[in-house]
């Protein structure tokens, strides 16, 4: 068999193959090994998750992904790096680091795919498949035939790290569909001249819930000189469609209207009142971007349920996001109706898999896309 795509998922599914005592052929046109995961938590790998679940996941058919989570989960990972006496420590919510960094999980698999027998083959560029009695796959290494062929090309995020949409044509041109791609994980942007006041913040980050649609998180925002990052908007950026406003709660869990109220009588400046709860520069900002700058007793109950209402509720419109640069996923792939979930074998395609962040199946932010590499490689691995 031969895979394409020597990333998390490919290496998962190529020596999860070769341990069985399948023949395996593991292609990829760069020549370094797995960048994206090198690059990943900042160089410390968050390589899975604890929480894991199929709600962690955004696909147009939502429960494909149950069947590959439930049959290699965090758990079956964390055999794997303590086998090799690798070090993990989970941060927060379920996110768990590599102790020794990237390069330590890039070494385990390698040396599982070794171990098993994995034959390697970069750089090498595939020029043409052609399936008949198997698939003909032409490369600029020569040509090879293989009984399966499993692709885990990736996806277009972080284009340095050698994305392509390759996976995506060879779904085509064997008539499976893509549903509508875009960055996922991703800052949004907002219009310069919009922007202009709160681009003065750039570095400053606060606790918020982040709303688009149904769906919100509660983490840190960022505030950049072109919009806002930071884990809630990372997370709600794969959930927000362009022309929908952001609903941001700056004062989760505290009711603005009661603090408020409670210095009714104040002569303090509203400056410095928001200053005991955001830091110094936002709260200067708040305070004039909604109301005038004043002592609390000054202004009326309106004006204080207005503010209020502004804390809990701001509504701003991002105008895109920073595209797939910045993207640390690609929402959408190779349509899942058209794939089996127990085999991610393409259904009118025997002997044709597509595993990873290619699938239409994409992680929230915290190791959920990684666990989707190892659960989706393992499965087509057991079968291909």
């Amino acid at each position: 068999m031969a895979i394409i795509g020597a990333g998390a998922a490919g290496m998962m599914c190529a020596l999860t193959a070769a341990q069985r005592g399948r023949s395996v052929l593991l292609l990829d046109h760069v020549a370094a090994l797995a960048e994206k995961i090198r690059i990943s938590g900042g160089g410390r790998c968050n390589f899975t998750n604890l929480n894991a679940r199929p709600e962690n996941y955004i696909s147009a058919n939502p429960h494909f992904c149950r069947s590959a989570l439930a049959r290699f989960t965090p758990q079956h990972f964390i055999a794997l790096l303590d086998k090799h006496g690798i070090g993990y420590h989970e941060k927060k919510l379920g996110q768990l680091f590599c102790d020794d960094g990237s390069e330590a999980i890039i070494a385990m698999l390698k040396s599982e795919c070794d171990a098993a027998g994995v034959r390697w083959c970069m750089p090498c560029e595939v020029q043409e498949i052609v399936r008949s009695d198997a698939f003909h796959v032409g490369t600029s290494r020569g040509k090879y035939l293989a009984e399966s062929l499993v692709v885990a090309t990736g996806a277009l995020s972080i284009p340095r790290t050698g994305a392509t949409p390759y996976g995506y044509k060879i779904a085509e041109q064997f008539g499976l569909t893509v549903t509508k791609l875009k960055p996922g994980l991703v800052p949004l942007s907002f219009h310069p001249e919009e922007w202009k006041v709160w681009a003065d913040l750039a570095g400053i980050s606060v606790d918020a819930v982040v709303r688009s649609g149904k769906q919100s998180f509660r983490e840190n925002l960022l505030f950049t000189h072109r919009g806002l990052s930071g884990p809630a908007i990372l997370q709600i950026s794969s959930y927000w469609e362009r022309g929908q406003p952001l609903h941001i709660d700056l004062l989760p869990e505290r009711d603005a209207s009661q603090l408020l109220a409670e210095q009714r009588g104040s002569r303090m400046l509203l400056d410095n009142f928001l200053a005991q709860h955001f830091p110094v520069r936002l709260a200067g900002i708040l305070a004039t971007q909604w109301l005038e700058n004043k002592p609390l007793n000054q202004y009326s109950e309106k004006e204080f349920a207005m503010l209020a209402a502004h804390l809990h509720d701001w509504q701003i419109t991002p105008t895109g996001t920073l595209g797939y640069g910045k993207a640390e996923v690609t929402c959408g792939g190779v349509d899942t109706h058209a794939l089996s979930s127990k085999t991610m074998q393409a259904n009118d395609v025997p002997g044709l898999y597509f595993i990873g962040e290619v699938v239409d199946v994409t992680g929230q932010l915290g190791g959920y896309n990684f666990q989707w590499a190892w659960a989706s490689g393992y499965a087509a691995g057991q079968v291909a």
